[in-house]
């Protein structure tokens, strides 16, 4: 019985494919990114997220420090969940060639858990907290599942592409669905809770519907491998033996501890930034509504501009180019309040801080969609085929750890100096991210992929 997958060859691998995937299969993948985007942005970024911490938990002692602990420990939960189990649904996927499968498994688990969040009303806490740790975890796993798609999509070269329009699609749904959350179903506040309920409700249904051409166009090509034992258990073998093997890919793990950093300030950024808007800014609806829009638009500019870039410049670049924006965008953020008193006494003006804020919104969703396209581009470059779900799985126990660091450091962070002075841990995460990104060779470990593909190379086998 094997007890070790070498190199190239052995019982899970699958047998690489050349060229384009047919156009509606690519279409049907970037559909799933058009049809999250609905929860991403209605439940975590911008309106559950707000109506959570304001109105379902509310004030404690003058303050919203506790409501924001209590939302980064439920994110942080999560997505702890997914480090444990991501890995190994990885390594059964690839040797089961149960990708669509488990997708669908994630796909349904989100969309059921997101439509009970109508029954969280004011004080409902635990149950509030329990569905969105639930739904959180449902959503993250899929998002590692549809990734792992992506190397069977295209050529190397063209990933960037197909990652960027999948992005770029994904933020067009949240605009989509944001637009009807701000006609329909209105403001997140107290006042308003009986219509804003049905958030949870409609972001599961539009889930729901989105994805379906996802699960009649996207196939599953790989091949399942027969098994002496349980695939369970081959699946743990085979993870650690990736473990180790992980030296070869040398190239892809110094990028996915670059990544844990980098993805430690977007999760922040995900989940505090219309929390920030609406307790450090202090803007009104309308303002708030504008940044829906302005953020959905310029990050799926971002994620096609930098995804055909990226093919020019080589992913490596792409992605420090991102988190440079990054940091200027964070130090616009927390500067925001000083900009706007300056720009006002230069030039004479009476503009508000929520004004300002609108600019430096811009360049936060640049930064938010191509940062985002760039690193899933580089690990489907650094992934041989037949190992793509399981290398995608530590892909997602990066992100999900990531998420574990940032938003509980911020989360304590902010009950001792208050929210507004903690986003600038973001900008510390992404200059380490840069810092440690230096170390990444692309040509290196994209030829680290081709080797482990190589269908001249010898396997080994050790048998128990």
């Amino acid at each position: 019985m094997p007890e070790r997958y070498a190199r190239r060859a052995g019982p899970c691998s699958a047998p690489a494919r050349q060229g384009y995937a047919p156009r509606r299969e690519i279409v049907g993948w970037a559909m799933f990114d058009f049809a999250n985007q609905a929860y991403t942005l209605l439940i975590i970024t911008v309106v559950f997220g707000e109506l959570f911490t304001t109105v379902i938990v509310g004030e404690h002692e003058g303050s919203y420090r506790l409501a924001n602990f209590l939302w980064s420990l439920a994110l942080s939960l999560s997505y702890l969940m997914v480090v444990v189990s991501a890995p190994l649904c990885g390594a059964i996927m690839d040797c089961r060639a149960e990708k669509k499968r488990f997708l669908r498994w994630s796909y349904v688990a989100t969309v059921i858990s997101t439509a009970m969040l109508y029954f969280v009303a004011p004080g409902y806490v635990a149950l509030g907290f329990f569905l969105i740790v639930v739904s959180n975890y449902a959503y993250s796993m899929g998002e590692s599942f549809i990734a792992a798609f992506l190397p069977g999509l295209g050529p190397p070269s063209a990933l960037g592409r197909i990652s960027g329009f999948g992005w770029a699609l994904g933020y067009l749904g949240g605009l989509f669905a944001a637009g009807f959350t701000l006609l329909v179903l209105g403001e997140a506040t107290a006042d308003n809770f009986a219509r804003i309920r049905f958030v949870g409700p409609f972001a599961a249904g539009f889930f729901l519907l989105a994805a379906m051409p996802t699960f009649a166009w996207l196939k599953e090509r790989a091949v399942p491998q027969p098994a002496a034992v349980g695939y369970g258990r081959l699946a743990r073998r085979r993870m650690l033996a990736t473990w180790r093997d992980l030296r070869h890919f040398k190239d892809l793990s110094r990028f996915l501890v670059s990544l844990l950093f980098s993805m430690a300030g977007v999760y922040i950024i995900i989940a505090f930034a219309f929390i920030y808007g609406a307790q450090v800014i202090g803007w009104d609806a309308q303002v708030r509504n504008g940044m829906f829009i302005i953020v959905q638009i310029t990050a799926a500019g971002g994620a096609v501009g930098f995804g055909a870039l990226q093919d020019r410049l080589g992913g490596k670049r792409t992605y420090q180019l991102t988190l440079a924006l990054w940091v200027a965008a964070i130090a616009a953020i927390w500067a925001t309040p000083a900009l706007t008193a300056w720009l006002n006494g230069t030039f004479g003006r009476a503009w508000q801080a929520q004004h300002v804020f609108l600019v430096v919104g811009c360049l936060a969703g640049a930064s938010l969609g191509s940062s985002q396209s760039a690193s899933r581009t580089l690990v489907g470059l650094f992934s041989p085929r037949e190992k793509a779900a399981e290398l995608f799985g530590f892909w997602g126990l990066a992100n999900k750890l990531a998420g574990v660091l940032g938003i509980v450091l911020l989360g304590v962070l902010q009950m001792l100096v208050g929210l507004a002075g903690s986003i600038l841990l973001c900008a510390a995460l992404f200059i380490a991210a840069m810092l440690i990104c230096t170390r990444v060779d692309e040509a290196r470990g994209r030829a680290a992929a081709r080797q482990w593909s190589s269908p001249g190379a010898a396997g080994v086998q050790e048998a128990t």
